[in-house]
């Protein structure tokens, strides 16, 4: 999983589950992640991907 790549912990990611609604929209619930976890998500999204 990418979270597990960027060192995110397990324990911090564990709750990470998709959802579809009735009209086929795709979420993801995240649920209550540690605040450390989220800068470095966070973190990863800021840098810009290479072409």
């Amino acid at each position: 999983m990418a979270l597990a790549a960027l060192g995110v912990p397990e324990s911090a990611w564990s709750s990470v589950r998709p959802v579809v609604t009735h009209s086929g929209q795709a979420y993801v619930h995240l649920g209550m992640i540690r605040a450390d976890a989220v800068e470095q998500i966070a973190e990863a999204l800021r840098v810009p991907s290479a072409p």
